[in-house]
């Protein structure tokens, strides 16, 4: 393993157990085995190795939540697909999800917040995407798209996170598929209420 990505597996492991906050850039390093200069010679700062661990860690659940958006003959099939790549992207890379979650809801000043904040606002506007493209089956939506996808994608990372509150960790977390076909269901039935 090169050091780049030495310096990123431990700093996944440091944030995750201890908050991005709490974890300085000595300790990446000491964890890792490597220098100071090797940090900031990859990524400039411990916010920028931050970053590019989001990025790296983000972009295969990202491409599974896109390819989900875009199959399925009806909202309730596209969000099932959604909802399903979502919780399977999150019990792959539980240590990444709970420290995404963790920065989100972090200081809205805070360097962690300001960094995860662009992942989550591009999942957000592809749940809107995916009620803009619904209208016709919707109905007139109203600008209700975007109450909608805050609702939805609220709906996964809070069940998601209620539900993990009796694991360690996402990785022994099994959410079923018909699990996942009754919270949709339960949104829908709020929907054409």
């Amino acid at each position: 393993m090169d050091n780049r990505q030495l310096i990123m597996n431990s700093a996944l492991t440091l944030f995750y157990e201890s908050g991005y906050d709490a974890v300085g850039v000595q300790q990446i390093v000491d964890s890792a085995g490597v220098s100071k200069p090797t940090l900031y010679y990859y990524f400039g700062s411990k916010q920028g190795l931050l970053e590019a661990l989001l990025n790296e860690h983000f972009q295969p659940m990202e491409q599974k939540l896109i390819e989900a958006s875009e199959t399925g003959k009806n909202i309730p099939e596209k969000l099932y697909r959604i909802a399903r790549a979502f919780f399977n992207g999150a019990s792959e890379d539980p240590k990444f999800y709970m420290l995404m979650m963790s920065l989100f809801y972090s200081g809205r000043k805070s360097e962690g917040f300001r960094t995860v904040y662009p992942m989550i606002d591009r999942f957000y506007r592809l749940c809107v995407d995916v009620f803009d493209n619904a209208s016709a089956e919707l109905g007139n939506m109203n600008g209700r798209q975007e109450q909608f996808a805050v609702g939805f994608s609220g709906t996964l990372m809070h069940y998601l996170m209620m539900t993990a509150g009796n694991h360690a960790d996402l990785s022994g977390l099994v959410i079923r598929d018909e699990e996942v076909y009754r919270l949709v269901h339960q949104f829908m039935y709020g929907i054409y209420s």
